[in-house]
């Protein structure tokens, strides 16, 4: 079991992580903050981009290389977990469960081992055992409750903004 949660740790986390370092830094072929900030604000709807940009890069990045160390585990998986469940419902859910036409095959994947690593444990081949360290159960919950506000408020505030109607120039009579 051990070496499976390691196994799951380290591709995911690194996948993850390299998601993350191509929109926060413009590695592995990435376009970097400043485009990706303009895809999450003008294709995604997400106001304010730059923060929006911040928190799924970091949470991607951070959350990753977390995972893959097993390091503060919780921590890492609540981290992929939000960015991954925002990924499924926002830019691959309306083209269906298949990645081959954009869907969220891969994000709800990504979810699911987030999820189970959570409710696992990173297994003896990580740094929390290697450390001893234990995030108390009470901190996971907090922090994985304020994930998912932090969720809910970026689909809301996406939908509301996405629903405000567009202003059109208009044009003068001559």
């Amino acid at each position: 079991m051990d070496t499976a949660l390691l196994l799951l740790r380290l591709v995911v986390g690194l996948y993850v992580a390299a998601h993350g370092a191509q929109k926060l830094f413009g590695w592995f072929e990435g376009h970097g903050f400043s485009a990706s900030q303009g895809f999450i604000g003008s294709m995604l709807g997400y106001r304010p981009a730059w923060l929006w940009t911040l928190a799924v890069g970091l949470a991607e990045f951070g959350g990753g290389l977390l995972l893959a160390l097993g390091l503060l585990s919780p921590v890492a998986a609540i981290g992929v977990g939000a960015a991954m469940l925002s990924a499924t419902l926002v830019p691959h859910w309306s083209k269906g469960p298949f990645s081959s036409k954009g869907g969220y095959e891969q994000t709800l994947t990504n979810l699911a081992v987030a999820i189970a690593i959570a409710l696992a444990g990173p297994g003896a081949y990580s740094l929390d055992r290697a450390l001893g360290i234990n995030v108390p159960i009470v901190y996971s919950e907090a922090l994985a409750l304020i994930a998912v506000i932090g969720v809910v408020v970026g689909l809301v505030s996406r939908r509301a903004q996405a629903a405000q109607p567009q202003t059109q120039p208009q044009a003068h009579a001559a």
